[in-house]
């Protein structure tokens, strides 16, 4: 937690490089960190692939989330101590095969997976934390195509969904 919150105090002043100062070997990993701001969602960037040490995709996510989430303008030195971080870390990816929608929903475990639907150039993903806010999985599952640029009745049998679980820390 305290990495997240450090890349993001050193992008407020300026100097944020693209690493830890102080780098510890650790496993390689994927992130997501979201930040809230009076319970209200005010940043999420992550990654669904492992690519670098996890110590460094936090640092990276934690600042992209910050200042670069193109839905909110950068967080700015007033908010950071009222923002709460949420550090997600990614198990791997399952590939899961659905026949049809309502397949689909009788295998994805409310609460429990995250899910990544792709199409083509379409692709989204919900962290299973989203199941907090869209409980029943024929709204998550809408949702989530809505989020990937689908029509709602959306389906084809060339749709990919994968299935992931988190472990998840917030301050």
């Amino acid at each position: 937690m305290s990495c997240a919150r450090a890349s993001i105090t050193q992008g407020l002043q300026g100097g944020w490089q693209r690493e830890p100062p102080s780098l510890d070997k650790d496993e390689p990993g994927a992130s997501f960190v979201t930040l809230t701001l009076q319970g209200r969602l005010r940043g999420c960037v992550g990654s669904l692939e492992v690519r670098q040490s996890l110590i460094v995709n936090v640092w990276q996510n934690a600042f992209n989330a910050a200042f670069r989430d193109s839905r909110f303008p950068p967080l700015d030195q007033e908010e950071l101590g009222d923002v709460q971080i949420a550090i997600s870390i990614l198990t791997p990816a399952l590939l899961l095969a659905a026949d049809n929608e309502q397949d689909l929903l009788n295998k994805i475990r409310p609460g429990v997976d995250g899910l990544i639907l792709e199409e083509g150039i379409h692709r989204a993903t919900f962290l299973p934390s989203v199941w907090n806010t869209l409980p029943k999985s024929q709204d998550f599952l809408l949702h989530l195509k809505r989020k990937a640029g689908l029509a709602d009745d959306y389906w084809s049998s060339s749709l990919k969904f994968t299935t992931y679980q988190t472990i998840s820390f917030t301050e």
